[in-house]
């Protein structure tokens, strides 16, 4: 139940740790997702909540929920204005020798009739910025923390794989395939007018295994 996912909740926003597998919105073949589900959310409140922002299928974590048109309005702005801080952490396949760093790469959706569509490299592309941190080496990869300026699609995914040459572990578009993707939305902080901000951790998920320690 994902009321059972629930890491904040108050008059305005609710943040669940959406698990991994899970779309939000519900997929054109059709099937479970977190918008099909908001039923579930009510807690108390005649209407469902609405999501503020989208994660990929594969990704777990942080995901922001309004529950009022008015507090709906106010999220949207924050996230225009590039108010609201999201990290995420992920396991690299290669072990990084710096400790830090920002990648400054424009995006473009590509698309073939053999791949489908990715994000790629194209100077007239969408802006797109994140900065990283190394946080662990081991066994030939790495973990990092990642913080997004911009929210362009699969911009952590496709900056990964254009800044160190090798991408996510278990990202079979951009990265290494094989087992569960090893990216996770870790924490979310969206400022609010004379309130507290909203900041919220969530857990690493099982599937990060002994990386857990080390973040």
């Amino acid at each position: 139940m994902l009321a059972d996912r629930i890491l904040f909740i108050d008059a305005e926003a609710i943040v669940i740790d959406k698990p991994a597998g899970l779309p939000v919105d519900t997929p054109r073949r059709g099937g479970d997702s977190i918008v099909s589900r908001l039923g579930e959310l009510h807690c108390g409140f005649k209407r469902p909540p609405t999501p503020m922002h989208r994660l990929d299928t594969d990704t777990s974590g942080c995901l922001l929920l309004a529950r009022t048109a008015k507090a709906r309005s106010r999220f949207q702005r924050a996230f225009e204005d590039r108010l609201v801080e999201k990290y995420y952490l992920a396991v690299i396949g290669a072990e990084l020798p710096h400790a830090e760093g920002v990648i400054d790469v424009r995006l473009a959706k590509s698309s073939s009739a053999e791949a489908g569509w990715k994000m790629v490299a194209d100077e007239h592309g969408a802006e797109a910025t994140t900065h990283w941190r190394r946080l662990a080496v081991r066994g030939g990869a790495t973990l990092v923390e990642f913080r997004p300026l911009t929210g362009r699609t699969h911009q952590i995914r496709a900056h990964a794989r254009e800044a160190f040459g090798r991408g996510i572990v278990g990202d079979r578009v951009y990265g290494i395939p094989g087992g569960p993707m090893l990216l996770h939305a870790s924490r979310l902080v969206v400022p609010r007018d004379g309130k507290p901000a909203i900041d919220v951790t969530a857990p690493l998920p099982d599937s990060f295994a002994e990386w857990r320690d080390a973040a």
